[in-house]
């Protein structure tokens, strides 16, 4: 299969004629007809109903469709990736975390890396899911990975299970707070189904999901909680939060200023409050002197803060 039949669907999709379609991607429309009728025959169906005006889907062409633009969004991601690894230099360290450890623990402890030169940050990362930046790491697309930690999260499992090693730098709470309005708590945990209190949750492709559920778990909390909303960022849970949309779980270090002045407050008690390791990661295979340097650096302020 052509990639450029998978572009081609999509504008065909997008426009409803082969004429029309055939002129966006530059070529005469018998070939551009034929490179349809090819693409069908490689996935073995019909894509589009060519019995009705304007065109439109079959059923498999509606699926295939979503499909199309996976791969095609992994092929541009994969031909980017590639063009990054062999731009960098093999002095050049690539870093990936989140944007709430971007926002947070990033300053302490990598920030003063970067002044030094040989630090190469990649702020796409902050848009990553939980499971892409396993996959980075594996693949060498970065070198190191500044990441959270809890026993519940399962999916940095495959980097401990294989030539992958870590470093813990720091630790931070997971606390469940409030909106405090006047000093008042707009929203608390509720004591029974009853009542089930609004709950501003994380989405699959985050890497806390699984901490809260745990949390919740524990302490039987599930059932008097109603999520009204999912983000995969912290930064975007906060937000609602302070809007008074409901309770949520925040690292501590992501919203001591809001704590530290009154705008929001813990609701629960030390049983709702995880904690979370702040961890670095690298392959052990990849000897890049720099990163060796970097790490034997971060092993040592580590030892002296005796995590």
């Amino acid at each position: 299969m052509d990639i450029d039949w998978l572009r081609d669907f999509e504008v065909l999709v997008a426009q409803k004629n082969f004429s029309r379609a055939a002129e966006e991607r530059n070529v005469s429309q018998p070939a551009f007809s034929r490179r349809i009728r090819a693409l069908e025959e490689s996935v073995g169906v019909r894509l589009i109903n060519r019995q009705t005006l304007p065109l439109s889907m079959t059923p498999a062409g509606e699926v295939f469709l979503s499909q199309s633009r996976v791969m095609l969004r992994t092929y541009q991601e994969t031909l980017e990736r590639c063009q990054i690894i062999d731009a960098a230099g093999d002095n050049v360290i690539r870093f990936a975390t989140s944007q709430s450890l971007y926002m947070t623990h990033y300053k302490t402890h990598i920030a003063p890396m970067v002044k030094q030169g040989g630090l190469d940050i990649d702020l796409n990362s902050t848009s990553w899911t939980a499971d892409q930046f396993v996959s980075a790491l594996q693949q060498r697309y970065c070198d190191v990975i500044l990441t959270y930690w809890h026993p519940a999260m399962d999916f940095l499992a495959p980097l401990e299970a294989g030539k992958c090693e870590y470093l813990t730098l720091s630790k931070d709470d997971f606390l469940p707070v409030s909106k405090s309005v006047d000093g008042q708590i707009l929203h608390r945990l509720a004591t029974s189904n009853k009542h089930a209190t609004p709950l501003l949750s994380y989405g699959s492709a985050s890497a806390l999901q699984t901490v809260e559920e745990h949390i919740l778990r524990q302490t039987g909390q599930n059932s008097k909680v109603l999520v009204v909303n999912k983000s995969a960022l912290a930064i975007s849970v906060k937000a609602m939060i302070i809007e008074g949309f409901g309770i949520g779980w925040l690292p501590r270090e992501l919203c001591k200023d809001e704590l530290d002045d009154g705008r929001l407050q813990l609701v629960g008690n030390s049983t709702h409050i995880g904690e979370l390791e702040i961890r670095l990661y690298r392959d052990k295979t990849n000897n890049k002197p720099t990163l060796n340097k970097l790490w034997h650096e971060m092993e040592s302020l580590a030892e002296a803060l005796k995590i």
